[in-house]
């Protein structure tokens, strides 16, 4: 999509102290606008990484900056910072179009035509692109690891969560490390999902990322020290490693935490001061590059190993291996990443019954010979 940048304030040689640029873009005949955090450390002779930092619905870029506030790390780690606006919905709410409804807006379009402007004016490095945001921000920020991970690294929510159609039509088309910080007292996003709204519960979410990653499905867990006690919560943090391309997962469940960003200055609820999550989610970007997570190391796809027929399928599924070998292990995954069956076959050739699923779709993961190879598959009624 071609796009037109309306303002800019300082060319990138010229800037010796932290400035703050406020800018817009033409995306989907709308203006959109933006700030854009430059550190002072930037001089525009090296490639620095860029982080997305997407408020919530009803909130502002502006509200969003300083409270979900990346000023000193970015100083420090020299990296931009922008914050984009969302559109107004009906009410005259700020929003990120990802609830589903009636709207038209093209935030993942938008999105990257923003990445594409910033990069014209400023040296950013294409394998390190990071999207984070509160809430709303953290389910635009799923929303770009589902549909914009060709550019994307590795995303963060603070908050957020997706709703379930979403959920299911994600396919990813390669592993997107996520970080997730949520607190379980959460009456915003309730950690234990919404039926009403279609939120996805938070493990739920948790457990698809992990399977879409194929990281070991059992986390190191690590208590995190009650530093501040009398911050009215605690949290824990487990860890999801072994993904494919290195890629992990990391949760951190905030027990007694309310609908708060850890860490920030201001306290809107009950908000966790035992961790701060503006560092933790530039310490878990900082090990990711697009190039490496994209790699040829990705398994090959098993359409190339295995012949899986019909897809979709209705009754009955037949899995073949091309090699004449059994796999040591197939494991079967629903959209939301629960594990619904497990073979160990003693051929080269499979048998799934499938008349009892429920329509939707399905990964195959299939082990043989140390690598892992998956498939999706659709099931019709």
């Amino acid at each position: 999509m071609r796009t037109t940048t309306i303002l800019c304030l300082l060319t990138l040689a010229r800037l010796n102290a932290q400035t703050t640029v406020t800018g817009a873009i033409q995306s989907g005949g709308l203006s959109r606008d933006y700030r854009l955090y430059v550190p002072a450390t930037y001089t525009g002779s090296a490639a620095v990484p860029l982080v997305l930092n997407l408020h919530g619905y009803s909130s502002n870029n502006l509200e969003q900056e300083f409270y979900g506030n990346f000023h000193a790390i970015a100083d420090t780690a020299n990296f931009l910072v922008v914050q984009p606006n969302g559109t107004l919905d009906a009410q005259g709410n700020r929003f990120w179009n990802t609830f589903g409804g009636n709207s038209s807006v093209d935030d993942v379009a938008f999105l990257s035509a923003l990445i594409d402007s910033l990069s014209a004016s400023y040296n950013i490095d294409p394998n390190r692109i990071y999207s984070t945001g509160m809430s709303n921000g953290g389910f635009m920020s799923y929303a770009l690891a589902c549909e914009l991970n060709n550019r994307i690294a590795a995303i963060a929510s603070v908050t957020g969560s997706m709703i379930a159609p979403n959920l299911s039509a994600c396919q990813p088309a390669r592993p997107v490390p996520v970080m997730e910080i949520h607190g379980t007292a959460d009456n915003t996003v309730p950690y234990d999902g919404a039926v009403l709204s279609g939120f996805v519960p938070i493990p739920t979410l948790v457990a698809a990322w992990v399977n879409f990653n194929h990281c070991n499905p059992t986390p190191v867990l690590t208590p995190v020290p009650d530093t501040n006690p009398n911050d009215g919560c605690t949290a824990e943090h487990f860890r999801y490693s072994g993904g494919l391309n290195g890629s992990t997962v990391e949760h951190y469940k905030i027990n007694g935490g309310g609908h708060t960003w850890p860490g920030a200055f201001f306290s809107i609820g009950v908000t966790n001061q035992d961790i701060n999550a503006s560092r933790e989610i530039w310490r878990f970007f900082s090990q990711y590059r697009l190039d490496q997570l994209t790699d040829l190391s990705t398994p090959t796809p098993v359409g190339t190993t295995w012949s899986v027929a019909p897809n979709p399928v209705r009754d009955v599924l037949r899995l073949q291996a091309a090699n004449h070998r059994p796999a040591e292990r197939i494991r079967v995954f629903d959209a939301l990443g629960s594990l619904r069956q497990t073979l160990r076959p003693t051929q080269a050739a499979a048998r799934l019954e499938t008349a009892d699923w429920p329509a939707g779709v399905y990964v195959l993961v299939i082990e043989q010979d140390g690598q892992l190879e998956t498939l999706r598959i659709v099931k019709e009624n």
